[in-house]
């Protein structure tokens, strides 16, 4: 089916796009699709360079007749997050995306698929690959480890780019032209708890939260989507207060900008009648505060061998409430703005063999309210004696209202779409916010094709989006201003 999908129109974007999607590409692992860039730019004949970070550099002279208009610096990221469904066998490490058509949407079967960010890279492929589209001088900037820690963005070198306007191609609604986005850190938490002997006469369950759909911890933050962390601490705090039960392990969610669909945990419990209704109970309740938001939440209780540890009932309750007192979702909105300032995501909850990791995001456009939320989870988990550490630490990128290619690409968008463009900033981290650290004189946009489901295996493309967004990216080419 990959080979169909290189027919699609724009060829040229959707052959890039399926060629990038055959290496895999998962963050801090990006050897190989380094190497991909490298020999891509190299085969072109043109300036390639990579960067001590693993930063891939390619530039482009200007075709004839645009010499005297700005360079420009096309950039996105060449990794990818890597999430799967628990019944899908895939190794990402190994295996290129298995993709296919359904209707007006590009899928993947079970995972990711990799738009985000790999249409925008698939878009600067086809620019560069190109003997019939006239352009200025052009570079493109592919960074990586955006997706775990803007770390190619991070240590990008201050004389390393030479464009005058940056077209950040890492937006995920075609009529939406990007021009600030929040900032985020990562807080972690570590805490050693004491195992024991499960008591007798308990009776042992596999507990499962699943269903859920998941999305991007920025973008999606606001659709009340439920979190598969939150939804079994809060159904463990209830078993345990209710019916006496007794926590052996539990993995729940994965990557920290993903909200998590899935929560796995072994327990042992005094009641097993008892338990199984407040299992029922509480799934119904859940079903009913989702509504339609959530259509194919369930909760499942399987009977397994009693497990031989547990925690200790006092810890026990310690961390269940110092993670039902987490913030998690839409923290505050801006009070100048129609969009999410400030939000929190609890990605990751792990307890196993006398050790607790539990991982999050805070991310916000205002970064002393970023800084805020997440001392407040500090704060909590402090109180019970946790290790708190906080990591990743990225600017927002502040809206400039002067921006010449801001105007350049509102007015075209009028002009071909005949409707108003939505100029805005988003609730997700971009790079442009680091990059803008290290290039404060670089103008700067960020637009792209509608993606859906980012971050998730829900994650699609829309076909005809991609057609609008290349011929969108094509005419701002054009008119690029004048240096």
């Amino acid at each position: 089916m990959n080979e169909e999908i290189k027919k699609l129109e724009p060829q040229s974007v959707w052959s890039h796009f399926v060629d990038l999607n055959a290496v895999p590409r998962p963050s801090k692992k990006e050897e190989r699709v380094i190497e991909f860039m490298k020999k891509f730019g190299e085969d072109l004949g043109l300036e390639t360079v990579e960067d001590e970070i693993g930063n891939v550099i390619i530039r482009k002279p200007a075709t004839k007749g645009m010499e005297d208009r700005a360079m420009l610096t096309l950039q996105g990221h060449v990794d990818m997050v890597h999430q799967k469904n628990n019944d899908t066998d895939f190794d990402f490490d190994k295996q290129g995306i298995d993709m296919y058509i359904d209707g007006d949407w590009v899928k993947a079967k079970g995972t990711t698929l990799g738009a985000d960010n790999g249409i925008g890279v698939a878009a600067a492929m086809a620019l560069l690959s190109s003997d019939d589209i006239e352009h200025p001088a052009l570079e493109a900037l592919f960074t990586v480890d955006e997706e775990t820690g803007m770390t190619g963005a991070k240590h990008l070198k201050p004389n390393f780019l030479k464009g005058d306007i940056m077209l950040n191609m890492d937006t995920e609604e075609d009529d939406e032209i990007t021009i600030g986005c929040a900032g985020g850190v990562d807080t972690s938490i570590y805490w050693d708890y004491t195992e024991e002997e499960t008591p007798n006469e308990m009776a042992g369950f596999k507990l499962t939260v699943k269903g859920l759909q998941g999305g991007h911890s920025g973008m999606d933050i606001d659709t009340e989507r439920g979190n598969a962390n939150k939804i079994m601490n809060r159904l463990l705090y209830k078993a345990s207060s209710e019916v006496g039960l007794r926590i052996s392990s539990l993995d729940g969610g994965g990557l920290r900008n993903a909200i998590p669909r899935e929560s796995v945990a072994e327990v042992a419990v005094n009641n097993e009648a008892e338990f199984k209704k407040l299992v029922k109970e509480f799934e119904a309740l859940n079903q009913m505060e989702f509504g339609a938001v959530e259509p194919n939440f369930k909760i499942e209780a399987e009977p397994i061998n009693v497990p031989q540890k547990v925690m200790n009932e006092g810890e026990q309750m310690k961390l269940l409430r110092a993670i039902y007192a987490m913030p998690n979702g839409v923290y505050k909105r801006s009070t100048t703005m129609d969009m999410v300032e400030t939000s929190s995501n609890l990605a990751r909850v792990s307890i196993k063999a006398g050790k607790v990791e539990i991982l999050s995001l805070q991310r916000s456009s205002v970064d002393s309210q970023k800084d805020d939320l997440a001392a407040s989870i500090r704060s909590v988990f402090e109180l019970i004696g946790a290790k708190v550490e906080h990591t990743g630490d990225y600017p927002g990128w502040q809206p400039n209202p002067d921006s010449k290619i801001v105007k350049v690409m509102a007015d075209l968008y009028r002009e071909k779409f005949q409707s108003e463009p939505n100029v805005m900033a988003c609730h997700a981290g971009l790079e442009c916010g680091i990059l803008g650290n290290h290039y404060p004189d670089m103008d700067m946009i960020s637009f792209g094709p509608t993606i859906r489901g980012a971050h998730s295996p829900d994650e699609r493309v829309s076909i005809s989006s991609v057609q609008k967004f290349w011929d969108f990216t094509l005419d701002t080419i054009k008119r690029t201003p004048k240096k």
